[in-house]
């Protein structure tokens, strides 16, 4: 069994999948103001099944994107505040309230 996960691991360069990942999500905010959202967002993602974990730090939003990307999370989420006109972003850019794909 060791063997076979250092063969999977080694095989995907640890970015492993996010069914075989433990922290497979992680929602985040850009300013402290939006913490609550991001935690209504957490929960409801949690409600839907899927494992996500709450960033709530006071760090800059770059800091907290590059920390995430260099322990090869599958998916980030940042969350504006909930009054804002778009909440969330797409990793293309695209607005995800507008975004039709």
């Amino acid at each position: 069994m060791e063997r076979f996960i250092g063969i999977l691991i080694e095989h995907y360069a640890g970015k492993l999948p996010a069914l075989a990942r433990a922290d497979p999500g992680v929602v985040t905010t850009i300013t402290s103001e939006g913490d609550q959202y991001a935690e209504v967002v957490a929960a409801a993602a949690r409600r839907a099944g899927l494992r996500v974990e709450l960033d709530l730090r006071n760090e800059k939003i770059n800091y907290k994107v590059r920390e995430h990307s260099l322990a090869k999370i599958p998916a980030l989420l940042v969350v504006r505040q909930e009054g804002s006109r778009n909440p969330f972003r797409c990793r293309s850019g695209a607005s995800a309230a507008t975004d039709k794909r």
